[in-house]
């Protein structure tokens, strides 16, 4: 995991909403998408399916550097 933060938002408030993510998924999706988009806040989302999910993809959202994760979610609305 080398390289790669985690906001305090991520810290405080992901991972207390949900427990079952796991930091090594995120960092996957980010080195690993299906899609990236830049969002107009300065932030990227990062896309890419998990098994461990049962195969639905995880969005990942970054700050503008690409390498701090600020959120996290299964995306029930995503289409690859």
């Amino acid at each position: 995991m080398t390289g790669y933060r985690f906001t305090d938002y991520f810290e405080t408030q992901v991972l207390r909403k949900r427990p079952y993510l796991r930091r090594e998924w995120c960092i996957a999706v980010v080195r690993n998408p299906a899609r990236v988009e830049a969002q107009s806040t300065q932030r990227w989302r990062f896309w890419a399916p998990i098994a461990e999910l049962g195969g639905r993809y995880l969005r990942v959202v970054t700050l503008a550097d690409m390498v701090t994760i600020h959120n996290a979610f299964p995306d029930r609305g995503f289409r690859p």
